[in-house]
C-alpha cells in the first residue's frame, strides 16, 4: 500500500513538473547559488540596457519596447524552458525580421506599427507553443545551424546598411531594397554631416577598444556614455545632432494586440517565419551552452518556454524575442547556476530603467547608430563561416544561399529557403546510404575469418554469392538507390544470392519493407534469395510488423552471422554451384 502511494505521488510530481518545469530546479537554489545568480543578473541587466534600445531601433519600434521585451520574456522563458542558462529577450535577427515584416503594413514607430508588432509576437508565440505541445522539438535537429550563421551574417549587413543614414546624417528613403539603399547612400555621400559621423565613429571606436582591452567591462554602455559626452561637447545647436529622446521610466504597460481576422490573416505567414527562426535560435544556443554545462536540453520544453514568453509578452508591450547568444554566454561565464539569474536580470533592468530613463533624452541617434554597427559586426561569426566553407561543400551552399537570400529577397523567404535547403541536403544524404561490398578475410592474429570491405583490401569474392552491408535506414527516400544496387548485383554480376549484413540498418519503413519483399521474390524466382544477418532487435520487430519477414521467409533471417554462410554453402553445393570453383573463399569451401 505504501509503495502504491509512493508511485502515485511520484507520478503526480512528474506530471506537475511537466506543467511547471521550474519545480525541477527550485531545489537547487541555496545561498551560494543565489549569490552567483544575483551577480550574473546584474551583469546581464547592464549589458541588455543598451542592447534593448538598439534592438528596438532595428525593429522600427520606440526604444522602450526593447527594454520591455528584455524585462518580461526572459522571466517566462526561464520559468517554463529547460535551459538553466539561456537568456531570452530581443535579438538582432528577429528584430530585423519584425521591421521587414511590419514596415510593409505601417510606418515604423507609429501606434499602428506597434500594434501589428504585438500581434505578430502573439501569433509567433502561439505557433511555438503549438509546436512544443505537439512534441515537435525534434524538428530542429533537421535544420542545419549553418542556416542561422548565413542568415545572421546577411542580417548584420542589412542592419549596418539601415544605420548608414544615422551615422552619416543623411536622408535615405525607407523601404528600399538593399541595392537601392546603397545607391542612395552613394548619391548622398556629399551631404554627409562630419560632426554626426565623428560622434558615431568615436562611439564605435570606444566599443571596439573596450572589447579588445577590457573584456569584462560593458563596452556598449560605456561607448554610449562616451559618445553622448562627445556629442555634448560638439553640440552648439547648429550642427544637426538628433537625440533619441527620453524613454518612459515605467514598467511594461498592459497592451492588447490587434486580434481582428483581417490582421491575423495578413501577418500569420510572417509570424510563422519568426516562430521558426526564434525556435532555431533558442534551441541552438541552449545546446551550445549545455555542451559546456553538461546539462540535457529538452527541445519540446524549450519550444513551450519560448512560446509562452512571446504570448505573455505580447500583452505587456513586448515584441518577439528569442534566446540571445551574447547574453546567454555571458550569463554562463558570470557563474549563473539556475534560471533565477534571468529573472534577477529582468528585475535589475527594471530598476535601472526607473532610475536612469531621463538620461536617455541626451542620447544622440548617431551614438546609437555606432553601437548598432558594433552589434552588427559581432553578429558575423567569421570563424564559423571559414570552418563551414573549408569543411563541407553542401553546408557551404546552404550558407551562401541563405546569406544572399537575406540580402536580396524577403527575409521570411530567406529563412524558409535555408531550412528547405538543409532538409533537401539531409534527405539527399540519407537517400544514398553507404553500401559496402564485403568478402571473407582471415585475421592472421587470431586465425579466424572476418568480413572486410573489398575497397580497403583486394579479396576474392564468391562467384555466386554477394555480401553487402547497408549503413543508415531503408526508407522511402533510399529505396530506389538500394533497389538499383540489388538489381545491378543480380543482373549485371549474375549473383542471385545476396546476403545483407544488417547491423548498420537503424530503421525500415513500410515502403522499404515492400521493396525488400519484391527483391526477395524476384531473386527467388531466379533461383537465388535475399538473406539478412544481424538485424537489430528493434528493427527486426518493426520489420516483422509489416509482415515482411513472413513474406520473405523466416529461414532467410539469421542472428548468427557465420550460420548464414554455412547454410548458403550447403544450398550452393546442392545446386551444383560449387563444382569446379577454385576460389575457396569460405572456410566451408576449403573442407570440400
Amino acid at each position: 500500500m505504501a509503495e502504491q502511494k509512493h508511485e502515485y505521488s511520484s507520478a503526480f510530481l512528474n506530471s506537475l513538473m511537466a506543467v511547471l518545469p521550474f519545480l525541477a530546479w527550485l531545489p537547487r537554489v541555496n545561498a551560494q547559488s543565489l549569490r552567483s545568480d544575483i551577480f550574473a543578473g546584474i551583469t546581464g541587466a547592464v549589458i541588455v540596457l543598451p542592447q534593448g534600445v538598439a534592438f528596438a531601433f532595428i525593429a522600427g519600434l520606440p526604444p522602450q519596447y526593447g527594454l520591455y521585451t528584455a524585462m518580461v520574456t526572459p522571466v517566462i522563458a526561464a520559468l517554463f524552458g529547460s535551459s538553466r542558462h539561456l537568456i531570452s529577450g530581443p535579438t538582432t535577427a528577429i528584430s530585423i525580421v519584425v521591421f521587414s515584416t511590419i514596415s510593409g503594413h505601417a510606418q515604423p514607430g507609429t501606434p499602428e506599427f506597434v500594434s501589428l508588432a504585438l500581434t505578430l509576437t502573439l501569433l509567433a508565440g502561439v505557433y511555438q507553443l503549438a509546436f512544443g505541445l505537439a512534441r515537435l522539438g525534434i524538428l530542429v535537429n533537421f535544420v542545419s545551424h549553418t542556416v542561422i550563421i548565413g542568415f545572421t551574417a546577411g542580417a548584420a549587413i542589412l542592419i549596418a546598411t539601415s544605420q548608414m543614414k544615422n551615422i552619416l546624417g543623411i536622408d535615405i528613403p525607407k523601404g528600399e531594397s538593399f541595392l537601392h539603399t546603397w545607391v542612395n547612400i552613394w548619391n548622398e555621400m556629399g551631404a554627409a554631416n562630419p560632426v554626426v559621423l565623428a560622434i558615431a565613429a568615436v562611439t564605435l571606436l570606444t566599443a571596439l577598444l573596450i572589447k579588445r582591452f577590457a573584456k569584462n567591462l560593458p563596452n556598449l554602455l560605456i561607448a554610449l556614455i562616451v559618445g553622448s559626452g562627445f556629442a555634448w561637447i560638439l553640440n552648439d545647436g547648429n550642427v544637426g545632432i538628433n537625440l533619441v529622446g527620453e524613454i518612459p521610466g515605467n514598467l511594461p504597460p498592459f497592451s492588447i494586440p490587434d486580434l481582428s481576422l483581417a490582421t491575423i490573416r495578413e501577418i500569420a505567414p510572417d509570424a510563422f517565419a519568426i516562430a521558426l527562426l526564434g525556435l532555431i535560435e533558442a534551441v541552438s544556443i541552449s545546446r551550445a551552452i549545455a555542451s559546456k554545462s553538461h546539462q540535457r536540453i529538452d527541445g519540446n520544453q524549450e519550444f513551450v518556454g519560448q512560446g509562452l514568453s512571446n504570448i505573455v509578452g505580447s500583452f505587456f508591450s513586448c515584441y518577439a524575442g528569442s534566446g540571445s547568444f551574447t547574453r546567454s554566454g555571458i550569463n554562463y561565464d558570470a557563474g549563473a547556476v539556475t534560471p533565477l539569474s534571468a529573472i534577477f536580470s529582468a528585475i535589475f533592468l527594471a530598476l535601472i530603467v526607473l532610475l536612469v530613463s531621463p538620461l536617455t533624452a541626451y542620447l544622440p541617434i548617431a551614438a546609437m547608430g555606432g553601437v548598432i554597427i558594433m552589434v552588427a559586426y559581432n553578429l558575423i561569426d567569421r570563424n564559423q563561416i571559414k570552418h563551414v566553407v573549408e569543411s563541407d561543400g553542401s553546408e557551404a551552399i546552404i550558407l551562401v544561399a541563405t546569406f544572399l537570400a537575406t540580402l536580396f529577397l524577403e527575409l521570411e523567404f530567406a529563412i524558409y529557403l535555408g531550412v528547405i535547403l538543409s532538409l533537401v541536403i539531409f534527405l539527399g544524404r540519407t537517400s544514398a546510404p553507404v553500401i559496402a561490398i564485403l568478402a571473407p578475410d582471415i585475421d592472421t592474429r587470431y586465425n579466424r575469418a572476418m568480413l572486410t570491405d573489398v575497397e580497403s583490401k583486394p579479396l576474392d569474392e564468391c562467384p555466386h554469392m554477394k555480401i553487402i552491408r547497408i549503413d543508415m535506414s531503408v526508407y522511402f527516400g533510399s529505396l530506389n538507390f538500394i533497389q538499383s544496387k540489388l538489381f545491378k548485383i543480380s543482373e549485371k554480376e549474375g549473383r542471385k544470392h545476396i546476403v545483407v549484413m544488417s547491423d548498420g540498418i537503424n530503421f525500415i519503413d513500410l515502403a522499404g519493407a515492400e521493396m525488400l519483399c519484391d527483391e526477395a521474390e524476384r531473386l527467388e524466382e531466379e533461383g537465388g534469395g535475399l538473406y539478412f544477418a544481424g538485424l537489430k532487435p528493434a528493427v527486426y520487430e518493426s520489420f516483422s510488423e509489416t509482415h515482411a519477414i513472413k513474406h520473405i521467409g523466416n529461414n532467410h533471417f539469421f542472428d548468427d552471422k557465420p550460420m548464414v554462410f554455412k547454410t548458403l554453402h550447403r544450398l550452393l553445393r546442392i545446386q551444383g554451384k560449387c563444382e569446379g570453383c577454385k576460389l575457396k573463399v569460405f572456410a566451408e569451401c576449403k573442407v570440400d
